[in-house]
């Protein structure tokens, strides 16, 4: 374990969490809030600790995969204890959990909230919560790498691999620096794209811009009780195109960007992932005509909430709650399968959902016919056996965490369909569940002990599990 190299990646990540402060400081200003005092105490102790560790580069200073895991979630664990002190210093969320559930809500770009009203925050604070959502959406630690050329001989990838979503993870270009940079080129032309359209529907520009942040992070933290469901037609349409847009592998916007129209359009998962939704749209659209004055209109709130469900966002225009139960279903359903790999979406990928269905069908190919060999293709190619085995060994770690978290908030004797989803909603980070969590309704019902539960839940289904558990094994950090 390169304990050296670890603390002072941490330090930089204290940097740049403090950097990343200024603009809420500079909103304070603009509105003239006191609050932002509380981000300034906070961003200078991000740089009290942070600057000691970034003193003396480490001589040594490569990264394998294990060291690469305990990284990442070191730094996002301490990236989110520190980012709640603005909520704590100004007296926004005062209950120190609730400050780091809110926190690491925003982070993980679940937009799971324990407030009850949100219009009542300094606008400073609501944008440090929105920004959040921003930061953690394409992951600090991409965002490190496109300032700070750390590490060699190609050991950037195992904190790129630890950090981004995905069953797999590849360089776009032959240096890993440069991939982090193409990638969050796209996410901020995106962002920037998305900013200018909601400008152009005559959005205010404080809210244009912390709902750009939540869209592009896929995180759903709204400015108004009403999430998105106050704004006109037309921004909710464009926040429902930019969701899905986000939700889509980055490499597709690679190809594209390098004129590979073609390769872009074979893209397998992403086709997977239109259909699902189009598919979905079109069939609660119809369950749900009787709420809506007419078709079109019922189409666009499906639309909505689907493309928001599926990409975990977790902004609303509808209490979907009161939906009935088919339309109810396709949506939790729409919760575990997630959006594509590479993109800034949680949940369990649709690459995964796909390829664990590929295997079901190749086991009862062997069955009936033992003496078969039949490999499994995705994108084109074939999936090695290593790739199948991550997937199954995925999906029993992800059933195992769920269940167990069930089971442990149930002390907090709530009914089951609340527990069941608020579990689905922060491990796969999407935000909203349903029954006493739904779109109208927030977390802080919930003990301290079940939000640190749910903590850790929003913290391994952003981190794709593994990088989080590992802090827990013993082996992890011995010396070899």
């Amino acid at each position: 374990m390169n304990y050296s190299m670890i603390f002072y990646i941490i330090g930089w990540i204290l940097n740049v969490e403090a950097a990343l402060m200024i603009p809420s400081v500079i909103v304070a200003i603009l509105y003239g809030e006191a609050s932002g005092m509380a981000i300034v105490a906070s961003l200078f102790i991000c740089l009290l600790l942070g600057l000691p560790l970034v003193r003396k580069q480490p001589q040594n200073k490569i990264l394998y995969a294990r060291d690469g895991a305990v990284t990442v979630a070191l730094s996002w664990i301490i990236m989110s204890l520190t980012g709640a002190l603005p909520f704590v210093f100004s007296g926004a969320i005062p209950n120190i959990i609730d400050a780091i559930f809110e926190t690491v809500s925003g982070f993980t770009t679940t937009g799971a909230s324990i407030l009850s009203s949100v219009e009542v925050l300094p606008n400073c604070i609501l944008f440090w919560r929105s920004f959040t959502h921003w930061i953690g959406g394409m992951g600090v630690l991409v965002f490190l790498l496109c300032l700070l050329p750390m590490t060699g001989g190609g050991y950037h990838m195992n904190l790129m691999k630890a950090e981004s979503p995905g069953p797999s993870v590849n360089k776009l270009v032959p240096k890993v620096q440069s991939t982090a940079k193409i990638l969050y080129g796209l996410y901020i032309a995106l962002s920037v794209l998305e900013f200018v359209l909601l400008l152009a529907g005559k959005m205010p520009v404080f809210d244009a811009l912390c709902t750009t942040f939540g869209t592009a992070g896929t995180g759903g933290f709204g400015i108004k009780n009403s999430s998105i469901g106050g704004y006109s037609l037309y921004i909710q349409g464009i926040v429902t195109l930019f969701m899905i847009l986000f939700g889509i592998n980055f490499n597709v916007y690679f190809l594209l960007y390098m004129k590979k129209p073609r390769e872009a359009f074979r893209c397998e998962e992403a086709r997977w992932y239109l259909g699902i939704i189009a598919v979905s749209t079109l069939v609660i659209a119809v369950f749900i005509r009787g709420y809506y004055p007419s078709f079109g209109l019922a189409l666009h709130h499906s639309a909505f909430q689907v493309g928001s469900i599926i990409t975990t966002t977790g902004f609303a225009t509808a209490d979907f709650d009161l939906w009935p139960s088919v339309p109810k279903t396709i949506l939790v359903l729409l919760m575990f399968c997630g959006a594509c790999a590479g993109s800034t979406g949680g949940g369990i990928k649709v690459s995964r959902i796909v390829l664990l269905a590929r295997t079901v069908k190749r086991e009862f190919s062997l069955n009936i016919h033992p003496n078969m060999v039949k490999k499994i293709n995705f994108e084109g190619r074939p999936v090695d056996h290593e790739t199948i085995r991550s997937v199954t060994v995925f999906l029993a770690t992800y059933v195992l965490i769920f269940a167990g978290s069930v089971f442990l908030i149930t002390f907090d004797n709530l009914d089951l369909i609340t527990n069941f989803t608020s579990v689905a909603a922060t491990l796969n980070n999407i935000g909203p569940g349903l029954s006493l969590v739904g779109p109208t309704q927030n977390f802080s019902l919930f003990s301290d002990f079940s939000k640190i539960v749910l903590i850790f839940d929003m913290l391994a289904g952003r981190l794709e599990l593994y990088p989080l558990l590992l802090l827990f094994v013993r082996d992890t950090w011995k010396r070899f």
